[in-house]
């Protein structure tokens, strides 16, 4: 897909962006989390903006420049897990539209995202348990783990439909980016 030079710009100075929230998660660490959120949202944006190849494109540029300039390449990890959920999310949704009932699309959107949450959230938490807590790691605590997981997902995904439904599209109106 073409990009009009508008687009064009503001996708790389939403790439310039993202990557320095990455660089920030690492400095500020009290606030890594919610800066790797909305890094990640910069992906959502450029998907919306472009389509598939844009928002993978994005994706893997803001991976790399992360991995080049990031005092914390971990975090890299959590981005981009992040990141794959919202441009998964996204394509499923785009998938969806075939669906007439808003009521069954919403479910199996739903079911798509947790079961795609489920397999990067306990791949990690099997394969790599200390990226996500530096303790000693028990069935118990897994179990407590992965509930919580369930509900950080939710809200992350809150945030991320109202962010994209008000914040952003106020923004793209005044960026006259649909021109």
């Amino acid at each position: 897909m073409l990009l009009g030079t508008r687009k064009l710009a503001f996708l790389s100075l939403l790439m310039a962006l993202t990557v320095v929230l990455i660089i920030l998660s690492g400095v500020l660490e009290f606030n890594t989390l919610f800066l790797l959120a909305l890094a990640s949202f910069g992906a959502g944006i450029a998907y919306r903006e472009g389509g598939l190849g844009i928002g993978f494109g994005f994706f893997a540029g803001s991976l790399i420049l992360g991995a080049l300039l990031a005092p914390n390449k971990f975090y890299l990890i959590t981005y981009g897990a992040m990141t794959l959920y919202l441009i998964v999310s996204e394509f499923a949704y785009d998938k969806l539209y075939i669906v007439k009932s808003i009521t069954v699309r919403n479910k199996v959107l739903w079911l798509v995202k947790y079961i795609l949450f489920n397999l990067i959230f306990i791949s990690i938490l099997l394969l790599a348990p200390k990226l996500i807590f530096p303790g000693e790691i028990n069935f118990k605590v897994q179990l407590f783990i992965i509930a919580g997981g369930q509900i950080v997902l939710f809200l992350y995904d809150k945030g991320y439909r109202y962010f994209q439904g008000n914040i952003w599209e106020k923004v793209r109106r005044k960026l006259k980016l649909n021109e």
